[in-house]
């Protein structure tokens, strides 16, 4: 099973109480000492990052004026696409956080900022800062976990439904800004609702969200396009901001996965955790519930910092430019309580993510019991199992996993 407390062996079992609320007090130590260490080299390191982000994106629409060009639509695509990719993930997501309210910088704010996002800033904040990162990889509890559409615990039942997952995930990768905006709003749910029981509050949230996707496809989809009309490059134009922001989505969707969902990461049952969860228990679960990008600097910067999944899901409201410094001392800390620090370069990652999509989106065993041998056996019983009905699901579904058990065994022995 996925879940930590249903492994055969619990990578936490050998800590006592004791050593995870000294775990805990090790890492606020950590913490306090960036704190204390805090001042005019990050405020100019962000401001910094602003500054090129902003200064990028106006000189790559301006190049995209020229995109009947095809030399200054490729050079102008390219600004773009990393123009936004800089401005959500290392800028927006972590001033959004609070990373930088300490400067007492409106314009650098969590209570100011709005990014070049169709969620609105307010949504993301509420769904991500105060759900996600307080109940992070709680089934049940963190809805980042498959954001609601996808199957990721053996425990959750399968349905023929999640074979189609793979298709559900390339999807929302290319459209990853929509489908986080809709994820905000809990739109599923909100819209299974008759209409007359819909909260006021999600209606407004709504409006808002909608009033901001449509600001956003103005500049880029009408805007920038028409300016380029002199020049012959209105259609041009057009295709160079679509291609940005596929890029920004698909690079954001693939930094998220890697840093939650490879082989490897932890996650927990609700019936698990204490209902008074002290911080050593809460700094535990970030640790086991992520994953980190190893890589070189600029790999950092564009993945916003969030290669360093771990060290951000431990310290959330440190300034981003932080997390590589402070990862030696904690990367010697998961060994002085043994336990594994998941780290590896972003293809591997991105590998192992997919391969765990691809696998819960079949019935549990049917990938460990499959070979090209019995390729065409199995495919016979994956059809039963997604065309014919509950009892026959059942059956099969037992007999996959008796098979995977002795499979298991037989290779242990």
């Amino acid at each position: 099973m996925t879940a930590i407390t249903k492994k055969p062996e619990n990578p936490t079992a050998h800590l006592t109480p004791e050593d995870v609320e000294q775990l805990g007090i090790e890492l606020d130590a950590i913490r306090q000492d960036v704190l204390d260490d805090r001042g005019e080299r990050d405020a100019a390191y962000i401001r910094r990052v602003v500054d090129v982000q902003r200064r990028l994106d106006l000189a790559s629409r301006a190049v995209l004026l020229g995109s009947a060009l095809p030399p200054l639509w490729v050079l102008g695509t390219v600004g773009l696409s990393v123009a936004k990719i800089l401005e959500n993930m290392e800028i927006g997501h972590n001033v959004m956080h609070g990373q930088w309210d300490w400067m007492r910088d409106p314009k650098i704010h969590s209570t100011t900022w709005e990014w070049d996002n169709a969620s609105t800033a307010e949504g993301w904040k509420h769904a991500h800062n105060e759900i996600h990162h307080t109940y992070t990889n709680i089934v049940g509890k963190d809805n980042d976990l498959g954001y609601g559409i996808m199957r990721v615990d053996e425990d959750q039942r399968w349905v023929p439904a999640y074979l189609l997952q793979p298709v559900w995930n390339f999807i929302n990768a290319c459209f990853f800004e929509y489908g986080i905006a809709a994820y905000d709003l809990e739109l599923g749910r909100n819209l299974r609702l008759p209409k007359e029981k819909r909260s006021e509050e999600f209606k407004s949230s709504v409006r808002k969200t909608l009033g901001k996707i449509r600001k956003q496809a103005t500049k880029d989809y009408v805007v920038n396009p028409a300016l380029a009309i002199p020049f012959g490059g209105f259609l041009p134009t057009l295709a160079a901001n679509f291609t940005a922001n596929l890029v920004r989505n698909v690079w954001s969707h693939s930094v998220i996965m890697c840093g939650h969902f490879p082989e490897g990461v932890e996650t927990f049952e609700k019936r698990a955790i204490p209902e008074k969860e002290t911080r050593g228990e809460w700094y535990l679960r970030q640790m086991l519930g992520s994953a980190n990008i190893s890589g070189s600097k600029a790999m950092h910067l564009m993945s916003g910092n969030l290669s360093h999944q771990i060290e951000h899901h431990l310290f959330p409201d440190l300034p981003s430019n932080r997390y590589a410094e402070v990862a030696p001392r904690v990367q010697a800390l998961f060994e002085k309580y043994d336990l594994n620090y998941h780290s590896a370069p972003l293809p591997q990652q991105v590998y192992s993510a997919w391969h765990k999509v691809v696998r819960l989106s079949l019935p549990n065993g049917w990938l460990p019991t499959t070979t090209v041998k019995n390729l065409p056996s199995q495919t016979k019983l994956l059809w039963a199992m997604s065309t014919k009905g509950p009892k026959v699901r059942r059956a099969a579904q037992a007999r996959l996993q008796q098979q995977a058990r002795r499979q298991a065994a037989a290779a242990a022995a």
